[in-house]
């Protein structure tokens, strides 16, 4: 099963990957350009595998560049149980 099939394995791997990216000490805005390009990447060359994934793929294509910077921090964010200040 890949790991885009069930969204809390893909919430605990995308999770993994920003805390170890904090502990190395990558700064917040390279995180997000990275989150950024990923998105891009899997909206553009991914079929969504579960319902989840569907929606963000569908808020995704109707985003502007700015929405779609704000969808991937918002993915940092729910991954990293980081909370509203």
């Amino acid at each position: 099963m890949s790991i885009l099939e069930n969204w809390q394995q893909w919430k605990s791997f995308l999770g993994d990957k920003v805390v170890h990216a904090q502990t190395d000490g990558m700064e917040e805005s390279k995180m997000s350009e990275i989150a950024f390009q990923i998105g891009d990447y899997l909206a553009k060359n991914v079929d969504p595998k579960n319902e989840q994934e569907r929606v963000l793929a569908d808020l995704w294509s109707v985003a502007d560049k700015k929405e779609q910077h704000t969808i991937a921090n918002l993915m940092i964010k729910l991954v990293s149980g980081s909370s509203p200040h």
